[in-house]
């Protein structure tokens, strides 16, 4: 029974000889194509890396790929737009916690616990979401890309965005119904 079992567990691991070539082939070139997305060398660098240790965890990953390119560049392009998204979020969260002195009385230590819950659960949500699917919103909503460019940059049919967009969005309102109204008490006190 372990010879079969050392046998499964070295079938999954990487050929470090072919991960490293691929490693060096292709590097300084996802690691610019990470910065022209993200704006930033240091992170650009993490995504690239984080690719790779994924590609390497993963095992097999390269050796099933005639032609590795397609799926790093559409990794690290899936990865910034992550990166990008949770910036944009951060950002939006810091704008509205500025103004949120302004309206603590009328919102109450009640409401604040509700939004620091309805945070937590859309974070959840999204990663509830099928990567292919999360993949889309965030490219859709923010990435504000149209339907039509998320399907050639992921070489997909418009028809299959549509699609997953529709799932999308249908998960996160039953994921997040209980906060609605919250959300529209949100809206209605601030500015």
């Amino acid at each position: 029974m372990e010879f079969s079992h050392s046998i499964a567990r070295e079938a999954v691991m990487p050929d470090e000889r072919l991960f490293e070539q691929v490693y060096k082939k292709y590097f300084k070139d996802l690691l610019s194509y990470a910065c022209a997305i993200v704006k930033d060398d240091a992170k650009a660098e993490g995504i690239v890396q984080n690719v790779f240790l994924k590609i390497w965890e993963k095992g097999n990953t390269l050796e099933n790929l005639p032609n590795p390119a397609p799926y790093l560049y559409r990794s690290v392009h899936n990865m910034a737009l992550n990166q990008l998204k949770h910036k944009k979020v951060k950002q939006a969260y810091d704008a509205y916690a500025v103004r949120l002195p302004m309206h603590d009385n009328a919102m109450g230590a009640a409401g604040k616990v509700q939004l620091s819950e309805l945070q937590l659960k859309l974070n959840h949500a999204l990663e509830s979401l099928p990567e292919q699917c999360r993949n889309i919103f965030q490219m859709s909503r923010f990435g504000e890309m149209k339907y039509a460019e998320i399907a050639d940059t992921l070489g997909i049919s418009v028809k299959t965005v549509e699609a997953q967009m529709g799932k999308a969005l249908r998960i996160m309102r039953e994921k997040l119904a209980e906060y609605l109204p919250i959300l529209l008490l949100t809206i209605l006190y601030l500015p």
